[in-house]
């Protein structure tokens, strides 16, 4: 986890980051129910339809920049949203720190497989019931996945505190550099539903987390005075919106 006693932010700053973190597009692999973590594959018609909704539901809000993971779903994923936006031309920059978690010898196994055997793992008898006590806050995602991780039979599944530990360096990375221009901004990051969980699950998330992130969902997330404050998570009124707007132009 990042270190604030190290940053060279002016704490006294007034100025604020806005910071849309949304999740890509629905994926080849997402459809096949495959795990994809460090794995990769392009969005499918339904996840480009959803990235231009998600576009067109941003349209109102001006990026000062853009960051993706260094995996091309994302980078596809913010291609188009600016594309429907109207910041075509914005430069998009790949950050490794927001790239999905490993899943070691779990990527591009059937999901059904890895959640069973997490869910044994943690000795519960119906994965449904481990779902449930996840958005019930008895038991966290940072469990599930460091049972993915002694489960891995390569030895190079992430745990919650690696993922949580590069996500949040990468975030905060950005929040220094963009506030050292010296004016209130919004900030577009694309990245992955685990990445994104890793990322803000303690920054303030958790009272927020009641069920998956689905693609295109968009969390909210503020920094200001050196202090992240999560606004919301898994927002679906982007895309209604796009949607919406969408319908009125045909």
């Amino acid at each position: 986890m990042f270190n604030k006693e190290t940053s060279t932010i002016n704490m006294e700053s007034v100025t604020t980051i806005t910071f849309y973190i949304a999740r890509h597009g629905k994926t080849l692999m997402n459809t096949l129910d495959r795990v994809q973590g460090w794995c990769d594959s392009p969005l499918t018609k339904e996840g480009i339809e959803v990235a231009e909704f998600l576009g067109l539901g941003l349209q109102n809000i001006h990026f000062e920049s853009v960051y993706t993971s260094d995996l091309r779903r994302t980078r596809q994923t913010a291609e188009i949203i600016l594309k429907k936006q109207g910041q075509v031309d914005l430069p998009i920059t790949e950050i490794f720190g927001f790239r999905e978690a490993c899943f070691g010898s779990y990527e591009s196994d059937s999901n059904l497989r890895m959640w069973k055997d997490a869910s044994l793992y943690l000795q519960y008898e119906r994965q449904e019931d481990m779902y449930k006590d996840v958005f019930e806050g008895k038991i966290s995602s940072a469990e599930i996945l460091d049972a993915i991780t002694k489960l891995d039979q390569l030895e190079m599944a992430e745990n919650f505190h690696q993922l949580e530990t590069r996500t949040q360096n990468a975030l905060f990375d950005i929040a220094q550099k963009e506030l050292g221009k010296g004016k209130n901004t919004n900030i577009l990051i694309v990245a992955h539903g685990m990445s994104i969980i890793g990322m803000l699950l303690n920054l303030g998330a958790r009272k927020y987390l009641r069920s998956p992130l689905v693609n295109a969902s968009v969390c909210k997330v503020l920094y200001k005075n050196g202090e992240f404050e999560v606004v919301s998570m898994g927002d679906t009124t982007y895309v209604e919106k796009g949607k919406n707007i969408n319908q009125k132009e045909k």
